[in-house]
Parts: structure tokens; C-alpha cells; sequence
């Protein structure tokens, strides 16, 4: 804290409004890159503090952004800083999350199917197409106990519920902009609805197309070794599948259609608190998400979420970890805005060729490296606003690079378990139910042994 306050000390009166992201140094990165640091070891080197502090340890992390923005800033600029993340990014982000969860939680895929390798292949398909129509975050809380109880007596299941998030989690989410943050993002920023489908559908294509095949390699490799190993007493043995809670289908329909709403009604309505403009439309979209939870919690029979195995506990530690890394990301993200005046002005450069075009590949690796690690929807605002920020010319003339930006984001928020919000979802609820799935850095070198080689190769392909 004590290194913060003396690298601002002259700072405060760099800019009278907003964090002077270009007076500011890379310290203000640290308490970020704490928080993940902790969020990758801690379940790792101390399971047992960790289940029952990760929130107060994400707050900590938090209060060493806080109290030197404070300090070093002043309480209203910080103050409004702090404000604009978490009341028009996080409450939104965490209230489409908490209803996507609580909606598609009372949704039953009763009975229970053998997970062979090509059923399991089928599974990733139809959830990756699903992913979207109801969203990423939908998708995986529909499919993903399914998915667990089709393949609860394999010795090795824990690959499975990888593919899940590569596929399901991420990749599946890229062909509207109802699938994934990112793209919804850019459709508030004047991109039309239908443009990603049209212009990403190939990359999706390939991307979607390798991983599957791999998996589907892979998961038939470990189907012959387990013909030799002990039979393990399925749990669940296979019966007739049924899709119970169909009143929540509509519920759905209706997140969607609040989605759309807030984008095409502009009332020219706001209210601001502590000079951040909440606009009605927002408002007005967040309340009926949330109506819309609660009426699914009221509608929804208590015996399909038992059976569901529905708790709060994964909505619980990703609303309070990513409260915490949206507070860490505030610093971050002005010294990003800063572009070339700021600390990170190497790796702003880095989108830029030499004649002053943007370098495609560049901004797809750029966007997709940060989107491992911070939030992608702001991470894709940024490489947005870096490229022009213009939608008709980012539609147009510079397509490519809108792509390289979109599939960037959306993609590579699949390499590490914080690079998406269901990315965290899943490996709780597969952790609850038993899964013994890999570490932080373990489930990396799973990313980084299957996405890795397909984004190089996706790279040299469509933006080289």
C-alpha cells in the first residue's frame, strides 16, 4: 500500500475527472494479480482456509485497491470510479448471472444416459449450440449435471467436464450476442445482432470442430483403458430421459427478451448516483431479469432442484470473487485506457503495424491473453476503443479486425477457470459432485495442450 501511495503521489492532480491512467504505475496491477494468485493456490496449497475465507481474502485484495485510490486520488474520483465498475458492470453482470443460474437450476434433464464417447461428443454439441440461444452461463447450468451423473462410474471423468467448459462454457457462446458478455458489449455499442453469426461463424466452425475431435480422440483413448480397471458401481444407472421444469423455458424467453429491450428502448432516461449515470433502459432490464429469478424460485418444484443437486454455493463464490476481481480490475483497465501514454504502453503498441493499420493477429492474441485473465467483456471494450470504437467502420472496413477482437474474448476466456464466469460455475458444481478436477495451473496445462495449438492455428488461418 505504502509503494502505491509514493508512486501517485504527484498523481492526483494529473486529471480532474477519472484515474489518471497514464500517471499511473504498474504497482496497481499487484493487488490484481494477488487475487489470482490466491484464487489459483489456494484451493491448490490450503483447501481447507480457503473453503471457508475466499471471500474475505478476495476483500482484502480489494481494500489494497480501495484505500490507496482513496488516499492517493481523493474519495470522489475513486469513489466514482469504484461505482461505475460495480453499479453498470458488476450488479448487471452478477444479477444475468444469479438468474441464468437460478432459471436453468430448476430446468430437470431427468433419467440418465451411458457417457460412451460418442453420447458424451453429442452432449458438448448440443450444449455448445445451446450456449447460444440461452448463453454460456445457461447452457452449463442446464447440461453440465447431466453430463456429470452420464459418466459418475468412469474412473476418468474429469477430462470430460474440461471439454465441457472449453466447448459449452466458452466456444459455443460466440455466434450471438446473447452467448457471451463480450459480444453483448459490442451489440449495446451499435454492432448488429446477426453480425457475429455471419462473420465468426467459420472460425467457430473450425475451433468448435478440432476441440471436439479432439476430445473425442481423447475420451475414446481412456474408454478402452477403463475396460481393464475395476467396474465402478454406477450411482445412477441409465434410465429414461425427461426433461422436467419446462416453466422455466419461458422464464428463459424472458431474460432474453429483457436483453434485447434494454438494447433497442432508449428512453433518454437516468438517474445518477454519485455522478455515475444509471440509464432506465438498464434499470428497467435488471429488474425484470431478477423478477424473473424470484419467479422461478416461487414456481419451480423443490424436488426437480433436489434433484438437480442445486446449492448456492457456486453462484456464492463467484459473486464474491469476481466482486473483488471487478474492484482489482479498476486500475488495470485506466492504464489500459491510457494506451500509449500509459505503463502498459508496450503492450498497446503491440495491435499497431508499422504502417498504423491494426494488426489483426495481434488483436486477436492480445484480447484473448487478457481475456484469460481479466473479465473479457471489459477486456473486449478496451481492444474496441483501441481499434476505433466506430461500429460502422468496425462492421465494415476493419471486419476482420472485429473478429480477430470478438473470437479473441470469447474463445480464450476458456484457458483459465477465472477467464469466464461459468468457467468457475462448473468446476464448483463438478467439484461438489465429486469430480476430482485439476488445479488452477493444472486445468492450464490442459488448455494449454489442446486451446493453444488450436488458436495458433486459427490465428495463421483467418488473421495472419
Amino acid at each position: 500500500m505504502l509503494a502505491l501511495l509514493a508512486s501517485t503521489a504527484t498523481a492526483a492532480a494529473a486529471e480532474a475527472h477519472g484515474l489518471p491512467g497514464a500517471a499511473m504505475s504498474l504497482l496497481w496491477a499487484l493487488p490484481f494479480a494477488g487475487l489470482l494468485l490466491s484464487i489459483a493456490t489456494g484451493p491448490l496449497l490450503y483447501p481447507h482456509v480457503w473453503e471457508h475465507h475466499y471471500g474475505k481474502i478476495a476483500a482484502g485484495w480489494a481494500a489494497l485497491v480501495v484505500v490507496p485510490m482513496a488516499l492517493s486520488f481523493g474519495p470522489a474520483i475513486s469513489a466514482e470510479a469504484l461505482l461505475h465498475t460495480l453499479l453498470l458492470e458488476y450488479l448487471s453482470f452478477i444479477i444475468l448471472l444469479f438468474a441464468l443460474f437460478t432459471i436453468a437450476g430448476g430446468i430437470l434433464v431427468a433419467g440418465n444416459i451411458h457417457g460412451t464417447p460418442l453420447t458424451n461428443a453429442a452432449l458438448l454439441l448440443i450444449g455448445a449450440l445451446l450456449a447460444s440461444v440461452v448463453g454460456t452461463t445457461g447452457a452449463s447450468m442446464i447440461m453440465i449435471r447431466p453430463v456429470i451423473r452420464a459418466n459418475d462410474n468412469r474412473p476418468f471423468n474429469a477430462h470430460v467436464v474440461v471439454f465441457f467448459i472449453f466447448l459449452v462454457s466458452n466456444i459455443g457462446g460466440s455466434l450471438t450476442p446473447l452467448g457471451d458478455p463480450p459480444l453483448f458489449v459490442g451489440f449495446l455499442r451499435g454492432i448488429d445482432f446477426f453480425w457475429t453469426t455471419t462473420h465468426i461463424w467459420m472460425e467457430t466452425l473450425f475451433v468448435g470442430g478440432v476441440v471436439l475431435a479432439a476430445f473425442l480422440a481423447l475420451d475414446s483413448w481412456l474408454h478402452v483403458r477403463e475396460a481393464g480397471l475395476p467396474k465402478i458401481k454406477d450411482p445412477t444407472p441409465d434410465s429414461r430421459v425427461r426433461l422436467r421444469g419446462l416453466v422455466n423455458l419461458p422464464l428463459l424467453a424472458g431474460v432474453i427478451g429483457a436483453i434485447l429491450l434494454s438494447a433497442s428502448w432508449k428512453p433518454g432516461v437516468a438517474f445518477t448516483v454519485a455522478g455515475v449515470p444509471l440509464e432506465w433502459q438498464n434499470i428497467v432490464r435488471d429488474a425484470i431479469i431478477l423478477a424473473l429469478a424470484l419467479i422461478s424460485l416461487k414456481v419451480t418444484s423443490r424436488h426437480f432442484r433436489e434433484a438437480n443437486g442445486f446449492t448456492w454455493g457456486p453462484i456464492a463464490e463467484v459473486a464474491k470473487l469476481f466482486a473483488g476481481i471487478f474492484i482489482c480490475i479498476v486500475p488495470v483497465i485506466a492504464i489500459l485506457r491510457a494506451g500509449t501514454a500509459g505503463a502498459l504502453a508496450p503492450l498497446v503498441s503491440l495491435v499497431t503495424g508499422p504502417t498504423g493499420a491494426p494488426d489483426d493477429l495481434a488483436y486477436f492474441w492480445m484480447t484473448g491473453v487478457l481475456s484469460s485473465f481479466l473479465d473479457n467483456a471489459p477486456t473486449y471494450l478496451v481492444f474496441f476503443e483501441l481499434a476505433g470504437g466506430d461500429p460502422q467502420v468496425l462492421m465494415t472496413t476493419l471486419a476482420t479486425t472485429l473478429a480477430a477482437i470478438s473470437t479473441g474474448a470469447v474463445f480464450m476466456g476458456a484457458n483459465t477457470y477465472i477467464g469466464n464466469a461459468p468457467n468457475f460455475m462448473v468446476y464448483a458444481i463438478a467439484r461438489e459432485r465429486g469430480v476430482r478436477m485439476p488445479s488452477f495451473f493444472g486445468y492450464m496445462l490442459w488448455s494449454g495442450a489442446v486451446l493453444i495449438p488450436t488458436f495458433l492455428l486459427t490465428g495463421w488461418l483467418f488473421f495472419g
